[in-house]
């Protein structure tokens, strides 16, 4: 037979006194014990060594708050001290310690205070943990944010450097022509998107007017942008089919190995007496709109391939004699795709600003932008372009 089992070692026995006070002069924190008014009663010989003082200099002479930076003497007097009167505690206050040598020793403060059982103010216990490696990976993070943050605005302010060469301020002045183009990033305006227009001479009395919208955002989809509209200005001053124009594009769009593609309108516009002949080529572009000098509404050009994505393409190019009073209208699909809580302002919500609105080129594209901003509560979640071309009347 076997006796019962034996009781786990020292399971009765208590810790003796030597190894409690082991425990406490080298537990892995400092720990100090204060009056109600701040002065060091107590003190472990961890936070001595940390500090490199005595017991002499600390117990019954100094303050804690003495130990600390200015500034933490400020923070204990005004925020700490108060907590501990108040609530009785505090938990992970980042301080600094100044060693014997001058040195300052960044720590985390656990701290209760102990009342008598009338609710007086008997001692204060404080835990003293070093936060030296944690005060450097916290530095080391906040250096690392901030240098991502400078990196994201540079790239912000070259994309919108960038832009700013990709949608002129105004456009060109033509005669027998009124233009009026506005343009609204996404958002709070700040993200450089890629919508962009041009409008520029060929010759004594042919224009050509363009306006795009490539995918994605930022200094790539900028760079991109870029590349499409110098090349279209060149390809443009050789070839009049605008058909051909975007063909050749594509060409160049995808030698450029991007992943990026664009949706592109094209016009080609001719004086002719009072009138303009508008010869126009969609790449996966919306049709044009033409308003007419009675109000009503006609599309205009027949959507193409994307710019930028396969090597067969198909353009088509549509004609059409823009007359005195007429105003053709072209925009990005921020006008049309743009929703809220009531769903999409669309192709009626377009037409219908479009019939309404003043003749003049410029009061309708402001209205426009402002109508489609406003639909969506001032927050638009795509770039807005509009162009419009009036003959006057």
């Amino acid at each position: 037979m076997t006796g019962p089992d034996p009781a786990p070692p020292d399971s009765d026995a208590a810790v003796p006194a030597d190894d409690i006070e082991q425990l406490y002069d080298w537990a892995p924190c400092g720990y100090l014990s204060m009056t109600p008014g701040g002065v060091v009663v107590t003190v472990n010989q961890t936070f001595l060594t940390w500090t490199g003082l005595t017991r002499e200099d600390l117990v019954g002479v100094r303050r804690f708050a003495d130990l600390l930076t200015a500034g933490g003497r400020i923070y204990y007097e005004t925020h700490l001290d108060p907590m501990l009167h108040g609530q009785g505690s505090a938990r992970e206050v980042a301080l600094e310690v100044v060693r014997a040598e001058g040195e300052v020793l960044p720590v985390l403060v656990n701290a209760v205070l102990e009342r008598d059982q009338d609710g007086a103010p008997l001692v204060v216990r404080v835990a003293v943990f070093d936060a030296t490696e944690r005060r450097q990976y916290e530095r080391e993070l906040l250096r690392a944010r901030r240098l991502a943050e400078e990196a994201e605005a540079r790239a912000v302010e070259l994309a919108r450097t960038l832009q700013q060469t990709l949608v002129p301020p105004r456009p060109p002045e033509v005669p027998g022509l009124e233009l009026a183009a506005v343009y609204r990033p996404a958002g709070s305006g700040a993200e450089v998107g890629g919508d962009f227009y041009d409008v520029f001479q060929v010759d004594e009395d042919t224009w050509v007017a363009v306006l795009g919208d490539v995918s994605g955002k930022g200094v790539e989809a900028a760079v991109v942008t870029s590349l499409i509209r110098y090349t279209v200005r060149a390809i443009a001053v050789r070839m009049t089919d605008p058909s051909d124009v975007l063909r050749d594009l594509n060409r160049v769009v995808l030698d450029h190995e991007t992943t990026h593609f664009c949706t592109l309108a094209l016009l080609r516009l001719v004086r002719i007496d009072d009138g303009w002949q508008v010869a126009e080529s969609l790449a996966g572009h919306p049709p044009a709109l033409v308003r007419t000098p009675d109000g009503t509404v006609h599309l205009f050009g027949s959507p193409g391939s994307l710019v930028g994505v396969f090597d067969q393409v198909e353009f088509t190019t549509a004609r059409r004699f823009l007359g005195p009073g007429e105003t053709l209208v072209l925009y990005t699909d921020g006008v049309i795709d743009a929703a809220n809580a009531g769903g999409h302002f669309g192709e009626d919500g377009l037409r219908a600003r479009i019939e309404a609105s003043s003749p003049s080129p410029t009061a309708l594209a402001q209205e426009l932008v402002d109508e489609v901003v406003e639909f969506q509560h001032g927050s638009p979640r795509d770039d807005i372009a509009v162009l419009a071309l009036s003959v006057p009347g």
